[in-house]
């Protein structure tokens, strides 16, 4: 049955949440996709998971999506003498490239990369930005810094460096271990943490080969810079606002969010809200006010999805943060300025004859009051394409490609149905106003728009609109 809202959930699997048993609950409830963190899971542990969202797949019928989400290269301190130290404000300190220290004013950085990046005036903030230093000479083993906000560190704390481009890959040996793993056990969506620039999203492209979509998470201020060419290189983009929170002046996320999610729906790519949407619900059964208003914000700048991290992985209460999200869209959604903001950021068509179908099939819709838009995709594209309309009416998305129907879970929209190919213009029709009906979109009478490629069966040849009515059976 429909999910009765466009915008999509994502939500992270965890120790509160892994289980067959949980996973149904939770897909009940409203997820879409399912996202594993490698962070804190194994190759094995993720074949087990997978194994259990396939199970429910075959069991509900519906094509579930898997978002794997690799680590990526994390900078730490070393030890300290003691196991903490207190910085005070004002206190010059020496950064050192050692594992270790036994001396409170010499901090330990055991990452060659950040001494040859690092430069004079750049900040590092340390602990999620809890401790903030500003160094004023460097060496290629040693810098020199001075604390700007003070407190106490302790050993293997993580480090941010908002003004300093590292020479370091996106991917470590783990996170190639990990891909590896999930390519062989066949996931949907690979998502590459720490993006910096460009040739990070082209490296796991070439590694992946098609065999999933690659998602880029934006959470570095130098990806900012970069944006579209990163952007073009994707399937799609995650705001990661936790460390884009700590890099950034925390009061410029919002309308960074705003500029990422607007870019992405320009050049027809899904883009993911995430991070501390309903944090107060890994403790309390209800969100504040504060983080309804933010998922709703999401939702009325046409994201396609609104993630969980914590709420689902490890949190006291997955399923009720999944049922108040779920809530949260679809209220949106009804709310009667939704569809006149969602309008006034649409971006135009480009000059093809794919975009000039899709829009065309925008104003149809709205002036026949269509009651679906069934769009026969074969890769994606054409679903994505009539997804970036963000159309008034819900679009059913026929593909005979398993694979292509579990990644196009994530967009917005779009109810994915997996049939055989149509065999030909008669079946398009035929095929498409039974699916309407059958899936619970239109009854006999209504009117629905379908939209395909001539030739059938011909990858991005969408140039075919037509409308149908709904029959009876």
């Amino acid at each position: 049955m429909p999910r009765g809202r466009k915008t999509k959930i994502v939500a992270t699997l965890g120790p509160a949440s892994s289980s067959p048993e949980n996973i149904k609950a939770l897909f009940d409830a409203g997820v879409d996709v399912f996202r594993i963190n490698m962070s804190h899971n194994t190759p094995e542990l993720l074949k087990g998971v997978q194994a259990r969202i396939r199970t429910l797949e075959d069991s509900v019928k519906r094509p579930i999506g898997i978002l794997v989400d690799l680590q990526g290269p994390k900078i730490r301190l070393g030890e300290l003498p003691g196991g903490s130290v207190d910085l005070k404000e004002g206190a010059r300190i020496r950064l050192v490239r050692e594992p270790r220290s036994d001396d409170p004013a010499a901090l330990p950085i055991p990452h060659a990369e950040v001494f040859a990046a690092l430069k004079q005036k750049h900040c590092l903030l340390i602990d999620d930005g809890k401790v903030r230093l500003r160094t004023w000479a460097s060496k290629p083993d040693s810098a020199e810094a001075v604390v700007e906000l003070g407190g106490v560190i302790t050993d293997r704390k993580g480090v941010n460096l908002p003004d300093t481009l590292l020479p370091l890959s996106a991917m470590t040996d783990k996170d190639r271990r990990d891909l590896h793993a999930a390519l062989d056990i066949g996931v949907d969506w690979v998502a590459l943490s720490f993006v910096q620039r460009p040739d990070d999203v082209a490296e796991l492209r070439k590694l992946v080969a098609g065999r999933a979509a690659v998602l880029a998470k934006i959470e570095k201020p130098k990806a900012l810079e970069f944006l579209p060419d990163i952007l073009e290189l994707s399937d799609a983009l995650m705001v990661a606002r936790g460390d884009l929170g700590v890099e950034l002046p925390i009061e410029t996320v919002p309308g960074r969010q705003k500029e990422i999610t607007r870019l992405a729906r320009k050049m027809g790519k899904p883009v993911v809200v995430a991070t501390q949407m309903l944090e107060s619900m890994i403790e309390s059964p209800s969100p504040t006010r504060a983080e309804v208003s933010d998922v709703a914000t999401a939702v009325f700048d046409g994201a396609d999805a609104v993630m969980l991290s914590a709420e689902t992985a490890t949190g006291k209460h997955p399923v009720e943060a999944v049922a108040m999200m779920n809530k949260i869209a679809a209220a949106a959604e009804s709310d009667p300025l939704y569809q006149s903001l969602i309008d006034a950021a649409r971006p135009p068509p480009e000059e093809t004859t794919a975009d000039a179908i899709m829009d065309a099939v925008h104003q149809v819709t709205h002036t026949i009051h269509a009651r679906a838009i069934v769009t026969w995709t074969k890769t994606g594209s054409t679903g994505l394409r009539a997804s970036r309309e963000r159309p008034e009416a819900p679009i059913v998305a026929l593909t005979p490609m398993i694979e292509t129907a579990r990644r196009l879970s994530i967009a917005w929209g779009l109810h994915c149905v997996l049939t055989e190919d149509a065999h030909d213009l008669d079946d398009v029709v035929e095929r498409a106003t039974e699916m309407a009906r059958r899936e619970g979109f239109a009854i006999p009478g209504e009117r629905i728009v379908i939209t395909a490629g001539v030739p059938l069966g011909t990858s991005g040849s969408t140039n075919l609109l037509r409308v149908a009515f709904v029959g009876g059976r």
